[in-house]
């Protein structure tokens, strides 16, 4: 729960609904002790609304400044929402929680964005689109200033995660990293964002892709931070890995379904070739093989599990939107079919089992032919684990799915 307090107010101290919005724009500028740059990131946003006739506020969500940010935009009318919970997303969440705008932009306070380029956001936002991201990178048209953007940055992290985010999610833009970005109010309502980090940007473009939301994306130039008496706030391999951690977390099938499947498929096609003894190249293809090949069979099986249990928690808690196919899939596999079927696997795992016991005792307990027991043992080992995963899986995710108010 992000906990705001608004002063300074030009407007009745109202909560928007999201429905009857008293002005077009709110222009929401997160702020911790921004003091070099902050007057004129509310200068540009203040003249281009009015020099483009737009009816808006600027928002400037405080999250604890003490080198006179404050002070600054006082003089300069804006609108300030005091956030007591630290992080970025945090004081997005409070400032646009407390804007009174259908449309919502909002942009870094160290002029590296210029928001005299905010009537290109506006224009798209009145055409219907529900969310439009700025595009820094010349992929997309925009353009980076000399000095404007780190050498890792511009050439490896930010198009390495914007090639990620459009395989994963299907994002229809070229720069995923930027700050730059307006929206309806409605939209963010609708997306219920929960992150108060770094990650809170990449979340609402993630949410909005899987929503299929509309999404466009305009041009823009960065400029090099305008900031002189501290250093940015990112720090490039830390935020680096969050984002991608976060990628993986928002998406269940790249985390644990296709690592899942290739481990599964490449442990049957080792089965496929150590059960009857194959040779390649000279190495024949044993007991070992097989022993390897059953190691990934269940790492496969168990990775493909996790991933549905994921999907359902992540629906269930409204990280990721609902899915038809999901809900389609749990009406024909119920629990007590996912519990049959479990139970019928380790069953003929167990017979197998009992089989290489029976071999043993009418051997008289005496040493057996390794290759050949094996054959049965592991298999057998193999099909008894993948029903007991079955079964625990099938009651996991009936517990996951259970209604509740």
């Amino acid at each position: 729960m992000i906990t705001i307090k608004m002063i300074n107010s030009m407007y009745p101290e109202e909560k928007n609904n999201s429905e009857d919005f008293s002005i077009e724009l709110s222009v929401v500028i997160p702020c911790l002790n921004e003091a070099d740059t902050l007057e004129v990131c509310i200068g540009k946003a203040q003249s281009a609304m009015h020099d483009h006739g737009i009816t808006g506020e600027v928002v400037v969500a405080d999250n604890g400044s003490t080198d006179g940010s404050l002070e600054i935009a006082e003089r300069m009318k804006a609108r300030i929402i005091h956030v007591e919970e630290k992080g970025y997303g945090a004081a997005l969440q409070g400032g646009i929680e407390g804007s009174l705008g259908k449309f919502v932009i909002m942009g870094d306070a160290d002029d590296s964005y210029d928001f005299l380029e905010t009537p290109k956001f506006v224009e798209k936002l009145r055409e219907g689109y529900d969310l439009v991201m700025g595009c820094r990178l010349p992929g997309g048209g925009g353009t980076v200033a000399p000095g404007a953007m780190p050498f890792l940055h511009r050439w490896w992290g930010n198009p390495m995660f914007t090639f990620m985010a459009r395989k994963m999610f299907k994002m229809p833009t070229h720069d995923v990293y930027c700050g730059l970005r307006g929206f309806t109010r409605k939209l963010y309502d609708r997306l219920q964002l929960t992150c108060t980090g770094m990650e809170f940007a990449t979340e609402m473009l993630i949410k909005s892709s899987l929503m299929e939301e509309k999404i466009a994306e305009v041009p823009i130039t960065l400029h090099k931070d305008g900031r002189k008496n501290r250093a940015p706030h990112l720090k490039t391999f830390s935020d680096g890995w969050r984002t991608l951690r976060f990628f993986m977390m928002y998406s269940p099938r790249w985390l644990f379904l296709m690592p899942g499947l290739f481990f599964f498929l490449l442990g049957i096609m080792g089965y496929c070739l150590a059960l009857p003894g194959v040779s390649i190249f000279g190495a024949v293809l044993d007991a070992h093989t097989l022993l390897f090949a059953s190691l990934s069979v269940i790492i496969g099986f168990q990775g493909m599990i996790f991933a549905a249990l994921a999907k359902i928690f992540s629906i269930r808690e409204h990280f990721i939107p609902d899915d038809e196919r999901i809900n389609r899939f749990f009406q024909v596999i119920t629990l007590e079919k996912g519990i049959a079927a479990g139970a019928l696997i380790s069953c003929c795992g167990l017979v197998a089992l009992g089989i290489a016991v029976m071999n043993w005792w009418q051997s008289g307990f005496a040493e057996l032919d390794y290759a050949k027991t094996m054959r049965i043992v592991i298999p057998g080992f193999t099909l008894t684990v993948l029903g007991y995963q079955s079964v625990m899986g099938s009651f996991f995710a009936s517990i996951l799915g259970m209604p509740r108010k």
